[in-house]
């Protein structure tokens, strides 16, 4: 048998989050950036019919056209802003494509997998069946609350389609 030891090293390094951080009501929220395709000026909204109140419409960007969310909406937080909202998060999966409105430009911050906080789970909306709260970042004396955008979107189409089928 030898005595020699071998270092192992981690599995994988902490690699540090890379989050979009954005302004809903007077809290911070922020999604991971892989989420987010870009970042646009918010283009005319055409609204459309039988749609809850916090889907807006639909718009074109870059020649796609997506539905437009208002997260402030669909939370129920109160609006920071009066004069609307001037930028849009387009989010982007194999499944969906929309746009998320926000009303400041949002910045990106990178963070320690240790600075977020993932037993949060317990104060979730309660009326959802999916977690869409991933836990609570802390960065020095701000706390910013990361959601997964499609899993709120995934709720949202579940509960259209069960509306949908229940009316026929």
């Amino acid at each position: 048998m030898s005595d020699v030891k071998t270092s192992e090293a981690p599995a994988k390094a902490q690699r540090t989050l890379q989050i979009v951080v954005f302004k809903l009501g007077q809290e911070e929220y922020g999604l991971q950036i892989d989420q987010i395709k870009e970042v646009v000026i918010t283009p005319t909204i055409t609204r459309m019919p039988q749609t809850p109140p916090y889907i807006k419409g639909v718009a074109n960007i870059r020649g796609n056209v997506i539905a437009i969310f208002d997260l402030e909406e669909r939370f129920n937080l109160t609006r920071t802003q009066k004069e609307g909202n001037k930028y849009t998060l387009v989010v982007e999966s194999e499944d969906v494509k929309l746009g998320l409105l926000v009303s400041e430009v949002p910045n990106t911050i990178s963070v320690n997998p240790s600075d977020l906080d993932e037993s949060v789970s317990i104060i979730n909306d309660a009326s959802t069946e999916s977690n869409y709260i991933k836990g609570i970042i802390k960065s020095r004396d701000r706390l910013i609350i990361l959601i997964d955008i499609f899993k709120v979107i995934d709720y949202e189409m579940s509960e259209s389609i069960k509306k949908t089928v229940g009316a026929s």
